[in-house]
């Protein structure tokens, strides 16, 4: 047990100054990046929608489940169905926070190459979404999609001050975000820790996961399993020290954040079956191919 709440605050030493930076930073981009702005160049055609959604999804603070409602609301007005999957892949795969964590606990090398993979992964699942015939809805005419939820979220529409905004940002950097994503930070430290400390499962990971069965389980588990991008680093990192091939931990690092069973059932309910099982079938081979260029660059 002592051993246990010793890697524990190691670990949370490591992640907590880099968050607190992310969540300073997220709380700036989240309130200065004007969603108008976020529509406009996803509800355009050709490649670049798809270089812009992928480029300002990977660095807005928002989840996958935070990502949903803004797709759909993508989907009513008539956009592509490339940039929207480019959206969803890039938003929930890696954010400034995540980024700031991965370099803390993870290293530059491995940091660097998350970001970059997270725009490949994004790109191609957005070309692949263009080559799908695909008729969007008629587009409706819809001002803002939370406030026809919340009539409250007017509000936040109306030209603030300079104090107004810097209050606005530091809230939701301090307070909503990690009401968002803390219980998740908080699990992903208890599971790295425990991962660390108990010695067989560190033995199974040695045993099983050192290979290529490593990416069989990392495909599994990231599909059934949803981890938040920040939260799954620490996890992703005590995985590597018991023995877990660096590719197979870089595909649970990709595939994890993005898959959750809020994102399948949205998918299949807006888009269809069909364009559902190519969304997971590009996210699988995108997440398992970057991993095995992640293990081969290690060697």
């Amino acid at each position: 047990m002592a051993n246990f709440i010793y890697i524990f605050l190691h670990y949370a030493y490591e992640v907590i100054p880099a968050l607190l930076i992310g969540f300073f930073i997220s709380g700036f981009v989240h309130e200065l990046i004007p969603e108008d702005i976020v529509l406009k160049y996803l509800g355009s055609k050709g490649i670049k929608p798809i270089l812009y959604s992928t480029l300002i999804g990977t660095f807005l603070p928002v989840c996958c489940w935070g990502s949903l409602p803004i797709a759909v609301s993508f989907y009513k007005k008539g956009a592509k169905l490339g940039p929207i999957l480019a959206f969803l892949v890039a938003t929930p795969a890696t954010s400034i926070s995540a980024l700031l964590v991965a370099y803390s606990v993870l290293g530059l090398g491995f940091t660097i190459y998350i970001f970059f993979s997270v725009i490949i992964m994004g790109v191609t699942i957005g070309i692949v979404g263009n080559m799908i015939k695909y008729t969007p809805r008629s587009p409706e005419k819809i001002s803002c999609p939370h406030c026809e939820l919340d009539p409250k979220h007017e509000l936040l529409h109306k030209k603030k001050t300079r104090g107004e905004k810097l209050a606005a940002a530091l809230k939701y950097a301090y307070i909503e975000l990690p009401r968002e994503i803390g219980l998740e930070l908080f699990i992903g430290l208890i599971l790295a820790a425990l991962v660390a400390t108990y010695l067989p499962i560190g033995y199974l990971i040695k045993t099983y996961l050192s290979g290529w069965l490593g990416y069989l389980f990392s495909v599994i588990f990231g599909l059934l399993m949803y981890i938040c991008s920040t939260a799954s680093v620490p996890l992703i990192d005590s995985l590597m020290k018991q023995g877990m091939n660096s590719g197979a931990a870089m595909t649970l690092l990709l595939i994890g954040p993005v898959a959750s069973y809020g994102t399948i059932l949205v998918l299949k309910k807006e888009y269809g079956l069909k364009i559902l099982t190519v969304f997971l079938t590009a996210l699988v081979a995108s997440s398992v191919l970057l991993g095995i260029g992640f293990q081969l660059l290690m060697r």
